[in-house]
């Protein structure tokens, strides 16, 4: 076990990696010989972050001490949300996902649990994947007079967000609103630099539109806690300064650890690795056992699949979800190719939730409910999984998070960021980077300036 202290001494997460030994699942796990050999594997790599986490030159690891670019989103979108309804996101990937995942632990697309006080803010749309009669339907049936944008491209030249922002535009013009698209708009992208053509900003800027910086060195699906991902979580009504100090306390322990055992990020790194190349571990499943943890598995999905697959390297993410994926995934996880490596989050549900009346419980057949909360049902789920995983052989991790709230998500966002970061450096690839991505934008550009079949 690993667990990573906050410092009032009250733990944010625990890590527990003994369902992926041969203690606990026989010859499919790996032995403590194999483990240590994963640790001194990712030791270079660990002590290199340390060494960045100390100094601030890894970007990633610095912006979680930073402040100034709070209170600027907060101001900017404070004027923005005036006399709106609704407030509509665009960005793709990275520019979409870790804003969802933190606009969701303040119930954003759950319904029936927003925070208290959403009522009295803008509600809150992400439109992240283009779709053509989507966003025509958007334009078509929003009041655009009390709706607000915001628009999100590092480089300013992602072509479906550059879709939306004209399409937009132009549906904002032709119901008159022209005069106030500076009102209406706030745009999220790199500052200017002289030889570099930015679209998104000459668009916004030639529509007197304000433009947030998008930090330079810090790319799409690792800027959740830039004021990419951290502007939705603002609008929501969370605090982004204690998501910021939860994902501190994370960089804290890694740069005040022994060795990559005593840091949760890094030995879960060096795990994912070894079970990979040691087990045939193939597939990284992510599986919440909470609504408002749904979106950050798929941001982990991003996060994973577009750092690590490169130059045959990486393993497949899969975002599942407990206890509703039981019905759904687990019998491929348990019963189908030994190649899925399964990571449990889990939260303290015991106690909570409505209590199961007893007589419609024996009614019903469920005698083993009656008189007892929804939270106890989801707890036996949650505790039952990975014990049947390892009785099947198949290597499991937990995440126990004590309290959900904004330092937890911010904590648990960089333990799987550093995890990335450090598994790249093991595989001997950039976690950075990711060529066919730019790739596949080239040969989209070259198909739309082709002419039109007839």
């Amino acid at each position: 076990m690993a667990q990573t202290p906050m410092r009032d001494g009250v733990s944010a997460y625990r890590l527990d990696i003994a369902g992926c030994l041969n203690g606990a699942i026989g010859e499919h796990g790996l032995s403590p010989a194999d483990l240590e050999a994963a640790c001194t594997q990712v030791e270079p790599g660990f002590r290199q972050m340390q060494a960045e986490a100390r100094d601030g030159t890894l970007p990633v690891l610095k912006i979680a001490s930073a402040r100034d670019d709070l209170a600027a989103a907060s101001h900017a979108l404070e004027g923005l949300s005036k006399d709106a309804r609704v407030v509509i996101f665009f960005g793709t990937g990275g520019s979409g996902l870790g804003g969802q995942a933190l606009a969701q632990l303040a119930g954003w697309n759950i319904a029936g649990v927003a925070m208290p006080g959403q009522m009295k803010r803008p509600r809150t749309r992400f439109y992240d994947n283009l779709d053509p009669s989507t966003l025509s339907g958007l334009l078509a049936n929003t009041d655009l007079a009390t709706a607000r944008f915001v628009i999100t491209s590092k480089s300013g030249g992602t072509a479906e967000t550059l879709a939306q922002a004209i399409a937009t535009l132009s549906a904002v013009k032709a119901c008159g609103l022209e005069e106030r698209i500076p009102q209406m708009f706030l745009g999220i992208t790199e500052e200017a630099v002289p030889g570099r053509h930015n679209g998104l900003r000459s668009l916004l800027a030639a529509h007197d539109i304000a433009m947030l910086p998008h930090p330079d060195d810090i790319g799409g699906r690792f800027s959740c806690l830039t004021i990419v991902g951290l502007i939705a979580a603002i609008a929501r009504g969370l605090d982004a300064m204690k998501i910021r100090e939860g994902a501190q306390h994370v960089i804290d322990q890694l740069a005040a650890a022994s060795g990559p055992a005593d840091c949760p990020a890094a030995l879960s790194a060096a795990v994912s690795v070894a079970m990979s190349k040691q087990r045939g571990t193939r597939v990284l499943v992510l599986m919440p056992y909470a609504d408002k943890l749904g979106y950050l598995a798929r941001w982990f999905v991003q996060l994973w699949a577009e750092s690590l697959g490169k130059g045959g390297e990486g393993t497949t993410p899969i975002a599942a979800m407990g206890p509703l994926d039981q019905h759904s995934q687990l019998q491929l996880f348990m019963d189908g190719p030994r190649e899925h490596l399964v990571t449990l989050m889990r939260l303290p549900t015991s106690g909570t939730g409505p209590v199961i009346d007893a007589g419609m419980a024996r009614l019903a057949g469920a005698d083993y409910m009656a008189g007892r909360a929804v939270g106890d049902v989801v707890a036996a789920q949650a505790d039952a999984l990975p014990a049947a995983l390892a009785k099947a052989g198949r290597p499991v991790r937990t995440i126990d998070i004590h309290s959900l709230d904004e330092r937890a998500i911010g904590g648990v966002m960089m333990h799987f960021m550093i995890e990335t970061i450090l598994a790249g450096r093991m595989l001997g690839i950039d976690p950075f980077d990711q060529p066919a991505v730019e790739l596949a934008k080239v040969l989209t550009r070259e198909r739309l300036v082709q002419p039109t079949r007839g």
